[in-house]
């Protein structure tokens, strides 16, 4: 091993550590509690649309849930916080911290902790946003975001391979709860019956969040083979579009009732959880 090589081994380990301190620690589970109302109010929104009502089921929409009340300002900013806390965390799983896994499982982990880095980042921007009084909207955005990544050099290949990520993505999320392996994440209530209520949230969430992102994904792609960026319409889309469905209504309550599942054992897992 070179010098070089020694010096960048000391700095990524000065970088794990400092990523390691009680404070990203205390904001970095703020964040997971931040997302953990969103999913909650997302799943309540969903529920509203399954029943032919109005409404936004996405990470704007639930902002703007959350916005509404006299402290809206104050709550963004906190929000902020928490999401850029949670996203820096992430960015560390995907790197810091993955860099003595095996390849295969170092890659797994830069895909999954990379996308939700970005995720949680994106969030905390929509935060930012509302909090000056620029309100956007999630599904506009998407839209956007695909329209100028059709027209690079590489659009539809791009737009596909999005598409696919966000779909593995969903998949991890799905075996994740089938095979219960954010067990290692939250053993506070190991082996009680809280801890099998919890584990049967933990299975639920974690499956209705994966099929979401799967459509999510499957939309992209479609967008991508019909060359038509403007349907790439982010989770409210894939959801109203799922709602157009003989069966649709029934689902769309399914994945609002996992959406809600997933948002309480987030926020138990954002006070008991491994970090």
């Amino acid at each position: 091993m070179t010098d070089e090589d020694t010096a960048l081994g000391e700095a990524a380990d000065a970088a794990e550590a400092a990523s390691n301190t009680k404070a990203l620690d205390v904001v970095a589970r703020s964040g997971f509690a931040v997302m953990a109302l969103i999913h909650i109010v997302i799943g309540a929104i969903a529920v509203a649309l399954a029943l032919g009502e109005p409404g936004q089921a996405e990470p704007t929409g639930a902002i703007e849930q959350l916005a509404a009340n006299p402290w809206g300002p104050a709550v963004m900013w906190a929000c902020l916080v928490g999401c850029v806390g949670l996203s820096l965390w992430q960015l560390s799983e995907a790197t810091l911290r993955a860099r003595r896994l095996p390849a295969g499982q170092r890659l797994g982990k830069l895909i999954s902790s990379g996308f939700l880095a970005v995720a949680y980042g994106s969030v905390g921007l929509s935060f930012a946003g509302f909090a000056v009084g620029m309100r956007g909207d999630s599904g506009d955005s998407t839209k956007d975001f695909s329209t100028a990544l059709m027209r690079g050099p590489f659009g539809v290949p791009a737009l596909i391979a999005l598409g696919l990520t966000v779909i593995g993505v969903g998949i991890y999320f799905i075996v994740k709860g089938i095979r219960k392996q954010f067990k290692d994440e939250l053993h506070h209530f190991e082996g009680t019956r809280r801890g099998k209520i919890i584990s049967a949230l933990g299975v639920t969430g974690h499956a209705a969040k994966g099929v979401a992102l799967n459509l999510v994904g499957l939309l992209f792609v479609v967008a991508a083979a019909q060359n038509q960026p403007g349907e790439s319409t982010g989770l409210d889309g894939s959801l109203k579009a799922l709602r157009d469905h003989p069966a649709g209504p029934y689902l769309l309550m399914a994945i609002a009732a996992g959406l809600i599942s997933y948002g309480v054992f987030a926020l138990i897992r954002a006070k008991y959880g491994r970090m």
